[in-house]
């Protein structure tokens, strides 16, 4: 399901993520499965409480390791830089995305109907990673990290999303949402980095956040794919 946008209002984005919606390109959508080869999967769309983040070991060595990098935040705007170094990201990566970043974040138009933000990492001169979020009133949501191969020993992905958890912080937003992890896919457990204990997640059957557990994920993939059964079973017998 996805909503069709002209212009979003930031109230309005805090209420479609609070509703586990998400962007994808200029509409917001949500979704409960991804099916991929090895089987049908579901989803579960994720939030951290900002105020509750307390950094471990692993976070602030993260910090210290990158510290000789420059970081700027500016409003986004598509230019030549930012494709380039998304192409070489996109060569490196082993999953389905949009090969162009424009493509990927405006379907074609000439602005972007959320407002939309990017950091910039930068060695000297050299971009080498950049991440992308919009902004609502009291949120945040992050749209897509990428960065330049060579600097893979940095863990620069997981190195933007503390940035732009930082940026939450130093606004006293209430909520960052990064996407969603999938049930028996550990590609997208990463999301959890940032600080698990502030990690919520979504029951859509709810429509509440609850502290995130692998035992409640575990819980909800049980009951959407059974329910997901009974559709299907029913659907076949008419």
């Amino acid at each position: 399901m996805s909503v069709a946008l002209s212009r979003l209002p930031g109230d309005f984005l805090d209420y479609y993520l609070s509703q586990g919606y998400y962007r994808m390109g200029q509409n917001l959508f949500t979704c409960e499965f991804l099916p991929l080869e090895t089987g049908l999967f579901t989803t579960h769309w994720l939030r951290l409480a900002v105020a509750d983040v307390a950094y471990g070991p692993k976070q602030r060595r993260l910090f210290r390791v990158n510290e000789q990098f420059g970081v700027s935040i500016r409003p986004f705007r598509l230019l030549p830089e930012y494709e380039a170094l998304y192409g070489l990201y996109y060569q490196s990566i082993d999953f389905d995305t949009n090969p162009s970043l424009g493509d990927l974040l405006l379907d074609g138009a000439a602005y972007s109907v959320f407002d939309t933000s990017i950091i910039e990492v930068r060695d000297g001169e050299r971009l080498i990673a950049a991440g992308v979020f919009d902004s609502g009133t009291d949120s945040i949501a992050g749209i897509v990290n990428f960065y330049d191969p060579a600097y893979h020993r940095h863990s620069l992905g997981k190195y933007l999303m503390l940035l732009k958890l930082e940026h939450a912080r130093r606004y006293q937003l209430a909520y960052y949402y990064p996407g969603y992890l999938v049930h028996g896919f550990p590609k997208f457990d990463y999301k959890l980095f940032a600080c698990p204990a502030a990690t919520e997640v979504f029951n859509a059957r709810t429509h509440q956040w609850r502290p995130f557990s692998w035992e409640a994920v575990n819980r909800q993939a049980a009951a959407l794919l059974a329910e997901r059964h009974e559709r299907d079973q029913a659907e076949e017998a008419e």
